[in-house]
């Protein structure tokens, strides 16, 4: 891509040049049409201009796509290497040590939680994948938000450290209509990222509610925070806040990409605010779609 860019210079370089010179000769040729030649060469390169203009912008996005694709595979494989070499070492150990059975349990127990890692990969990965060929439909049924919110939470409580708490406030019996196997993919990411961007066995808190016949979900952590100039960006495919050579988070990019698709579907609206006295909120809010 860089070399397509350099060609483009050049080219743009030589086309400029021409024009200049073709212009100088027609005018040195004949003087008295010297405003018509200035002036249609002016429409001219005006057209140039607006056509390279949109040539650059088309590379340069071309460039940054490329970069952040090349990104992604990187943060897959490391993704997928580290819970598969933590799941060969725990079974190696079992194999060839004599242990207790709390012992076998616990290494048992550590390899679950590693394949659960590995399918929330694989299916934020497919999801993508069908979300961007438009070939998923989102299927619409009435189900338990609460129940939902309740068991993500539950289940992504056992991957935080021993005194890390993922604090629950939830409603009971709210209900949505739309697709529970997406949401359950939003509530992952948003929860998993603010555990992830958040201090070790620093607290954070996950909240459901309705109000009016409105239900809105909160996800609020104590992480460095997002500056506002990234707030959009954040969910855009495969972008990620920082430089990818000093960046000490894992993460494929994907996360926050699917959230807003999936909550477009649902007819909701996420908006990212500054968590006080620090860190970050995602507030979600769900209109029309829902029965209580």
């Amino acid at each position: 891509m860089r070399k397509a860019l350099l060609l483009f210079y050049v080219v743009t370089f030589y086309v400029f040049a021409e024009m200049a010179w073709w212009g100088y000769l027609l005018i040195k040729a004949e003087p008295d049409r010297k405003l018509m030649v200035l002036g249609e060469g002016s429409v001219f390169l005006f057209l140039v201009c607006i056509g390279i203009i949109q040539i650059h912008k088309t590379l340069s996005r071309q460039e940054t796509l490329s970069h952040q694709q090349k990104n992604f595979l990187l943060s897959v494989t490391h993704e997928l290497k580290s819970p598969l070499a933590s799941i060969k070492l725990s079974l190696q150990t079992i194999l060839k040590r004599v242990l207790t059975a709390d012992q076998q349990q616990s290494l048992l127990g550590n390899s679950l939680k590693d394949i659960e890692r590995l399918d929330d990969l694989v299916e934020n990965m497919l999801l993508a994948t069908k979300i961007e060929n438009s070939s998923y439909s989102f299927p619409k049924d009435k189900f338990n938000l609460s129940e939902l919110v309740e068991k993500v939470v539950e289940r992504l409580q056992v991957h935080a450290c021993n005194s890390q708490t993922i604090k629950c406030s939830v409603s009971p019996n709210i209900y949505l209509i739309g697709d529970a196997f997406a949401m359950n993919s939003v509530l992952i990411n948003l929860i998993e990222n603010a555990v992830k961007y958040s201090p070790p066995c620093a607290e954070v808190q996950v909240s459901l509610d309705s109000t009016d016949g409105q239900i809105y979900l909160r996800v609020a952590d104590q992480g460095k925070g997002i500056p506002d100039a990234e707030k959009n960006r954040i969910f855009d495919k495969f972008y990620r806040i920082g430089s990818e050579d000093t960046r000490q988070t894992k993460g494929t990019g994907l996360g926050l990409y699917i959230v807003k698709k999936v909550l477009e579907t649902h007819q909701a609206s996420i908006l990212v605010v500054d968590n006080t006295p620090t860190g970050t909120i995602f507030e979600i809010h769900f209109t029309a779609q829902h029965d209580s």
